[in-house]
């Protein structure tokens, strides 16, 4: 909406060299209208809800009318929340940093290249570990962010004024926000002075332009997935490419899965249908060499990051359709979507029981957790469960627990004779690795084997990430740091000491104060030097300075931060395992028994591992065998059908499930139903209508299944464009890759722009 205003404003001054702002030139009936034609009106409509027994049962996939009085709220596609105003240079969309040498708080923001130059700086080597916690810690950390926020891209790698590439340009205009490199960096050149950024595209309704003739908005940035620990990395946050992901050629409630390989038997993520998709290129002249290996598909356009991260994927997709088979095996009944769903659910929980159980009390500390997440007291409709602008920054606080190397270790967890670790650099985009090199099991054995990195002052972010990010595919590393730093500035998000009043902490007002805070007096004058004003300190790069909370592994500025939204997470999702009604109270009992350690040992062959997978321990002190990490006994989902009506009456051709005192059947396929498909029993225990009739479908004959069962699923269903429609495919931004997977006519070299 926001290009299509500025390209019409564009013509007039173009054509009638005239100066008017787009505000005077349209009526709100012709923003209506192309509010309308971009599909920003679905978003800005308020939808009607649904509020029976079948709706009541699980979560839409966008997680609208999670809340029934604000449906948007921790919706997909919907703006990121604002807990402090915004802060641009125009008070509307300019990121600090746009207009060179300008003032804020009476000092200029510095480079963020120069930030992470001084700051961030540590050689690969030079490292320490964290022997409490293993890297796995670090890899749930990417996997849970994962779940919670991706910001897409603006739509084009041009200008919408003059069509220049953002690629090779240092020219600042919407959507390039080139990073400029200083002077005496080694990356600076005769012919390059800065790095490729791409501003996140406004959310509908915000920016210069708004929604009203003379009305701008401040600029708003999109979620294009839910808030919600809904799983939906795994199951997609739209419709469209939920469904492209099932199997759809049976009644099993599955996962799609790969044709062409499996991993000692088990599973591996379907391919990606998109063409021309680089995701086996290793470097110039690679395409059609053996590692050439499609791109893996799932709920999240990230998947392909790395192989610590898709070896997550990997494992939760495995555990669905586990789940899926024996929820069958209990409930001959029902149909493929009702054990699809009710499966979904499930890990949906396990999801939340692990991170509020397992991970969030060791980052934030005990203090902390008792403060935001103290016993769970049930829904409260009035909490926002949105992600913050805030929260998508200050929770990259993981990316100094990244250990520079992926570690591979055999089946007594040394390091593995045949598949190497490998420096971080060489394990992105590369799931051929995966398929080739092993399967999961040796990168999740590296990733319980070996500690997390240990965040220092002194160690902050490692050379694979600071100087090689993406450099086998951009043929130019990139650094993480700086465009941590580069993104908050182009979310408008407010500094440090803002953020720090946010939670009733102190704000230093010069380098005496901060160094006490920091407990730092070196740290202390390299911020002041550089930002001259505490005021000014972008909240990534202040937050993560700051000392550890007692027993936690984050400040007390992200302690705050991060409990706080992990608080409206629980409170503010009525779908919560917790919340009654959305799981029986035995049921509840039973999922609680969960641990990643279960998944690990049900999805791969690693079969001795810490019960804990989080604790670190050197092997094999602290290693037990599967058999004694305790298992969810999933026998309370078994659906005994016999309401007070007595026995439910069967449909040939047709599956059945329960809700309260309701039946509703399905029909096979091939097979059109005649009649209601739901049948209720009354207070008199009878039932309120005959069941309805399964009839062949005209001129279906019953080849469905005959035509469905050739393998065919990922590709007739959703054409391969899943990838696309889960936030148009452009965000790679908080651990991606650039324009995520849907242009890929300038192969991979576009494809490094996000992280």
């Amino acid at each position: 909406m926001e290009t299509t205003l500025q390209m019409i404003q564009q013509d007039v001054h173009e054509t009638h060299n005239c100066a008017l702002n787009v505000s005077d030139m349209l009526t709100q009936c012709d923003m209506d209208n192309v509010a309308r034609s971009t599909g920003c009106e679905t978003i800005l409509l308020t939808p009607v809800c649904a509020n029976d027994c079948w709706s009541n049962q699980f979560r839409t996939f966008t997680s609208v009318c999670n809340n029934r009085k604000n449906p948007h709220w921790g919706a997909s596609n919907t703006a990121l929340a604002r807990w402090l105003p915004a802060r641009y240079e125009d008070g509307i969309s300019l990121p600090l940093g746009w207009t060179p040498n300008r003032l804020h708080s009476g000092f200029p923001v510095p480079l963020v290249r120069q930030v992470s130059n001084t700051i961030l700086r540590i050689p690969n080597m030079e490292v320490t570990s964290d022997i409490e916690l293993s890297h796995l810690f670090m890899q749930w950390g990417q996997w849970i962010d994962h779940d919670m926020s991706l910001s897409p891209l603006a739509g084009s790698i041009e200008t919408f004024d003059g069509g220049i590439d953002c690629e090779s340009t240092c020219i600042q205009r919407d959507p390039c926000f080139p990073i400029k490199i200083p002077p005496n960096d080694t990356r600076r050149g005769s012919d390059r002075e800065c790095m490729p950024f791409f501003q996140s595209a406004p959310a509908c309704g915000s920016g210069n332009q708004g929604t009203k003739p003379r009305d701008p908005h401040t600029r708003q940035q999109i979620n294009s997935i839910t808030s919600f620990l809904d799983m939906n990395e795994l199951y997609g946050s739209t419709d469209c490419l939920a469904n492209s992901l099932r199997n759809q050629t049976n009644e099993l409630g599955l996962m799609a899965v790969n044709q062409e390989f499996s991993d000692n038997g088990r599973e591996y993520l379907p391919f990606s249908t998109i063409l021309n998709n680089s995701c086996g290129s290793i470097g110039e002249g690679c395409d059609n060499g053996p590692e050439n290996t499609p791109c893996f598909i799932a709920g999240d356009v990230r998947v392909n990051e790395q192989l610590g991260l898709l070896s997550f994927h990997t494992m939760f997709l495995r555990e669905h359709n586990r789940i899926a088979r024996e929820l069958k095996t209990m409930n001959q009944h029902w149909n493929g979507d009702r054990i699809y769903h009710e499966t979904r659910k499930i890990l949906g929980a396990f999801q939340q029981i692990i991170n509020h159980r397992d991970y969030v009390p060791r980052v934030i500390g005990p203090e902390a957790t008792a403060r935001y997440l103290p016993e769970y007291k049930g829904y409260d409709e009035s909490v926002n469960p949105s992600i913050a602008n805030v929260f998508s920054s200050a929770f990259r606080f993981g990316h100094l627990t990244v250990q520079p190397f992926l570690f591979r270790l055999d089946e007594n967890f040394q390091d593995h004779p045949q598949f190497p670790s490998l420096p971080l650099h060489q394990v992105f985009l590369v799931p051929w690795r995966m398929i080739r090199e092993g399967g999961a099991d040796p990168i999740v054995r590296g990733l319980i084997g070996n500690p997390s990195k240990l965040q220092k002052q002194t160690m902050m972010m490692t050379d694979e990430l600071r100087e090689k990010l993406f450099e086998m595919v951009n043929h130019l590393g990139l650094d993480l740091g700086f465009l941590n730093m580069q993104r908050s500035r182009d979310h408008g998000i407010a500094g440090y000491n803002a953020w720090r009043k946010f939670c009733s902490l102190s704000q230093p007002k010069n380098k005496a104060e901060l160094s006490d805070v920091l407990r730092n007096s070196e740290l202390a004058e390299k911020f002041t030097e550089l930002y001259g004003t505490p005021d000014n300190i972008d909240i990534w790069i202040g937050a993560i300075s700051e000392p550890f909370v007692e027993g936690g592994r984050v400040g007390p500025l992200l302690a705050c931060l991060l409990g706080q939204q992990f608080q409206k997470l629980r409170d503010g999702d009525r779908f919560w395992w917790e919340n009654e009604g959305v799981f029986t109270q035995k049921q509840r009992q039973a999922l609680a028994k969960i641990s990643l350690s279960r998944i690990i040992c049900d999805n791969t062959g690693i079969q001795q591992l810490p019960e804990n997978a989080f604790q670190h321990n050197f092997f094999p002190e602290g290693y037990v065998q599967c058999n004694r990490i305790p298992t969810v006994n999933l026998e309370d989902w078994k659906e005994r059908p016999e309401p007070n009506c007595g026995k439910i009456p069967k449909v040939p051709k047709a599956s059945f499930s329960i809700c309260d005192s309701s039946v509703k059947y399905t029909c096979e396929r091939g097979f059109s139903m005649e009649g209601s498909d739901t049948i209720d029993c009354m207070r008199n225990k009878k039932w309120n209508r005959k069941p309805p009739r399964c009839s062949d479908s005209k001129g279906f004959q019953g080849k469905g299944m005959k035509d469905s069962g050739k393998g065919k699923g990922m590709e007739d269903n959703g054409k391969g464009k899943g990838m696309e429609d889960n936030g148009k495919g452009k965000g790679m931004e908080d651990n991606g890759k650039g324009k995520g997977m849907k242009d890929n006519r300038k192969g991979m070299k576009n494809k490094g722009r996000r992280n």
